[in-house]
């Protein structure tokens, strides 16, 4: 019974620590918000893509530090830390399909071809997500923002 007291206070400090480990992103964001004297729905926009993206930052924190253990400098370390975030986002894409397949009680050949379905599937709505955003950027509409969308999704 001991034991288990133990552990429940141990999850509950992780808890603790990951929620305020948001909580810091989230202020965060909001206090870069505030600099850039957002207002509005700007300033939730920003607000929800800077937490958002929070994660990711952290990665790139991470490949640096490895960079840095490495001593690389200039154009190596720049390298390194791009393939390394790279790598990290592919590692997780791969996992999360290799839970599904799990979940869907799949093996052998079957489990193969549905995890590269994944990746590839989840690859190409990043791309497509990607080119809508650059869409967005240049303010495109109706037929010109499909046809732009289309090229650039056949491009890469």
């Amino acid at each position: 019974m001991k034991g288990i007291a133990i552990l429940m206070t141990v999850f509950l400090m992780g808890m603790g620590v990951a929620q305020s480990a948001t909580m810091t992103a989230q202020q965060l964001c909001e206090a870069q918000a505030s600099d850039k004297k957002l207002s509005g729905a700007a300033k939730t926009s920003f607000i929800g893509k800077c937490v958002k993206d929070a994660p990711v930052n952290d990665k790139a924190s991470q490949c640096e530090q490895v960079a840095a253990d490495k001593k690389l400098a200039g154009a190596a370390k720049n390298s390194f830390i791009q393939k390394c975030v790279k790598t990290d986002a592919t590692a997780d894409k791969a996992s999360q399909c290799e839970k599904a397949a799990a979940d869907k009680k799949l093996a052998g050949a079957a489990k193969n071809s549905f995890v590269q379905k994944c990746v590839k599937t989840d690859a190409m709505a990043d791309k497509a997500s990607q080119c809508e955003k650059a869409a967005a950027d240049k303010k495109l509409a109706g037929a010109a923002k499909n046809s732009f969308v289309q090229k650039c999704v056949k491009t890469s």
